[in-house]
């Protein structure tokens, strides 16, 4: 599971030189505008360690996404195991974020529905979830697209973003493994 392809993309494990553009991401206000803070370049470097660290421990978790055409960095895919409380958890999440040059091109549901067939196909999870701010529309779009749906019963405050933040309510969705 270290690498695989979908049909314009790489998904596969982080590399020293993804360090700069990854930190531009997490500086971008635009990228970083549905999440608490921006991450200082620490704070970045620390992410792809814990993610690199993951897919090692695992063969499984957020994989570097690159342009397959290009060679070019565009963010990250994957799943993961929320680490905070919540009444829908334990479960696995899929998640993404691209540099905003790569928006708009089908990327985020390009890679995540390759995320999903791992999940899916070779985990043999039952379910996979997903969660964003209320706010970010484009996200909820990208679940939409992947089959996902949503109960707003299920909406819930995110315990690690402070109380009072525009970004503490989250939506969440829900995807379950079709079966034969």
């Amino acid at each position: 599971m270290t690498e695989f392809c979908s049909s314009r993309l790489l998904l596969r494990h982080w590399r020293e030189e993804d360090r700069e553009p990854f930190a531009a991401m997490g500086a971008d206000p635009e990228v970083m505008e549905h999440f608490p803070a921006r991450l200082s370049h620490a704070e970045s470097d620390a992410f792809i360690d814990r993610a690199g660290s993951t897919l090692e421990d695992r063969g499984w978790g957020l994989w570097a996404v690159e342009e397959l055409a290009t060679g070019r960095f565009i963010g990250f895919t994957g799943l993961n195991v929320p680490g905070f409380e919540a009444p829908f958890l334990p479960a696995v999440e899929v998640g993404w974020r691209l540099r905003r040059d790569a928006w708009g091109h089908g990327y985020a549901t390009e890679a995540a529905r390759a995320a999903l067939a791992v999940a899916f196909d070779d985990l043999e999870l039952p379910e996979i979830v997903s969660f964003t701010a209320v706010s970010n529309i484009r996200s909820q779009a990208v679940m939409r697209r992947l089959g996902m749906t949503t109960d707003p019963a299920e909406d819930f405050d995110h315990p690690a973003v402070a109380v009072g933040s525009p970004v503490r309510r989250h939506v969440l969705y829900r995807l379950r493994r079709l079966h034969g």
